[in-house]
C-alpha cells in the first residue's frame, strides 16, 4: 500500500530528474574547503591576515632565491630546516656568530622588498614564519613538515642558545601611572591634544586595550552611565575572535578622569556616531585612526614627555597590568578588564608590578 502511494507521488519524477545535478561527495569536499578558507579569512583580524600574507610571500621569495624553483606544497622537512638555519644566528666553532643565508640571496630578498634589512632575524620572527607555513599545510591537509621532531628540536635548541647568549625577547616598555601622567601632561587643549589625552586615558583605563581595539572603538558601543562615566562594550578583541564568550566580560568601565577626557574630545570633535578616535587634518576631523597610527601616537607622546624606552601600542596594555599588580589589584579582577583568558599570558606583567610589595622581599627590614 505504501509503495503504491510512492509510485503515484508526482514529486518522485522531479527528484529523479534533478538527481544528475546533485553535487558529488568530492565536489562537496572541495566546496567545503573553500567555505572553511572563507570563514577563516572573515574571522581573522586584519593584522593577522596581513601578517600571514607577508610571511607566505617571504617563503615563496626565499624558496625561489635559494633553490631557483617555485615553492610547492607539501614543503620538504629539509627545506624548513634550511630556512631555520638560514635565518637564526648560532655560535660557530671559532666563537663568532654566523648564519647560513648567502649574502647574494639576502641582498636579493631586501631588494625585492621581502626583507626589511640585511642580516639574521630574531628567533620570534623565524618561529612566526614557521608557524604560518604550518597553518598553511594544515589548511591544505598536506603532510606538515613543521610538526616533525627535527624542526621542533632545532627551534627549541635555538631558543636555549639565545638565552645562554643573553638574548631576551624584545618587549615594549610598560606605561604605568608615572609614564602615563608624563604623557598626559604633553596634551594641550587643541583638538589633537584633546584626542590624544582621551585616547591614552581610554586605552589605559578601560583595561589596557590593544591598539587594534582602540582603533575599532565605535560610538554605537559606548553608553553614558549618569555622572560616573561610560561603559564601553568591547566587541572587537582576540577573545571574541577566538569564540570565547562564556567567560568574557565585554562591558568595560571608563570612569573619572578617563571619562572626562573622553567627553571633552567627543564634544570638541562633534562626534555622535561612528569611530571614536579619528584622524585630524588641520582642524578637520577625518576617518578612524588605524592601529598603526595608535602606536605612533603613543610613541610620539612618550618622546614629547622625554621618556626613555621602547614605547608602542602594547605599552598601554602591559602598563595597565603592571600598575594593577603594583597597587595590589587581584589577578582575576585584572583579567576581567584585560580579557586575558590564560593566566600565563598576564602573570609576567602582574608579578613585575607586585614584586616590590612581596612581603618576603623585606625580611632584612627592621621592625
Amino acid at each position: 500500500m505504501y509503495i503504491g502511494r510512492m509510485k503515484n507521488n508526482p514529486v518522485i519524477p522531479v527528484l529523479a530528474s534533478t538527481a544528475t545535478t546533485l553535487v558529488l561527495p568530492e565536489q562537496l569536499a572541495h566546496h567545503a574547503a573553500d567555505a572553511v578558507r572563507e570563514l577563516l579569512a572573515e574571522a581573522a583580524a586584519e593584522n593577522t591576515t596581513r601578517s600571514y600574507a607577508t610571511a607566505l610571500r617571504y617563503w615563496a621569495g626565499w624558496h625561489v632565491a635559494r633553490y631557483g624553483i617555485e615553492l610547492a606544497f607539501p614543503v620538504a622537512e629539509a627545506t624548513v630546516l634550511q630556512f631555520v638555519v638560514d635565518h637564526v644566528r648560532r655560535r660557530s666553532t671559532d666563537g663568532s656568530l654566523t648564519w647560513e643565508l648567502p649574502a647574494s640571496v639576502d641582498q636579493a630578498l631586501v631588494a625585492a622588498g621581502l626583507k626589511a634589512k640585511l642580516g639574521p632575524w630574531t628567533l620570534s620572527t623565524v618561529r612566526h614564519r614557521v608557524a604560518v607555513l604550518s597553518t598553511a599545510h594544515r589548511l591544505k591537509q598536506a603532510v606538515n613538515p613543521c610538526e616533525q621532531p627535527a624542526v621542533r628540536t632545532v627551534l627549541s635548541r635555538a631558543a636555549r642558545a639565545a638565552v645562554k647568549r643573553g638574548e631576551r625577547p624584545r618587549k615594549k616598555t610598560a606605561i604605568t601611572l608615572p609614564e602615563l601622567e608624563a604623557m598626559l601632561a604633553t596634551c594641550d587643549d587643541s583638538l589633537e591634544g584633546l584626542r590624544d589625552r582621551a585616547l591614552l586615558c581610554f586605552g589605559f583605563a578601560s583595561g589596557g586595550r590593544r591598539r587594534s581595539e582602540i582603533a575599532a572603538a565605535d560610538m554605537r558601543d559606548l553608553r553614558r552611565i549618569g555622572q560616573q562615566g561610560y561603559i564601553y562594550r568591547l566587541e572587537h578583541s582576540k577573545t571574541q575572535q577566538a569564540g570565547v564568550t562564556a567567560s568574557s566580560t565585554p562591558d568595560k568601565p571608563v570612569l573619572d578622569r578617563a571619562a572626562l577626557a573622553l567627553q571633552d574630545w567627543l564634544e570638541a570633535a562633534g562626534i555622535t556616531e561612528g569611530a571614536i578616535f579619528r584622524r585630524l587634518w588641520k582642524q578637520r576631523v577625518g576617518p578612524a585612526l588605524s592601529p598603526a597610527a595608535i602606536g605612533e601616537i603613543v610613541q610620539r607622546r612618550a618622546g614629547m614627555a622625554g621618556l626613555a624606552g621602547d614605547f608602542g601600542g602594547h605599552s598601554l596594555r602591559s602598563g595597565f597590568v603592571t600598575e594593577a599588580g603594583r597597587q595590589g589589584v587581584p589577578l582575576p579582577a585584572i583579567m576581567q578588564m584585560t580579557e586575558h583568558r590564560a593566566v600565563a599570558s598576564v602573570i609576567g606583567y602582574f608579578q613585575t608590578g607586585s614584586a616590590a610589595s612581596n612581603p618576603a622581599a623585606r625580611l632584612l627590614e627592621d621592625d
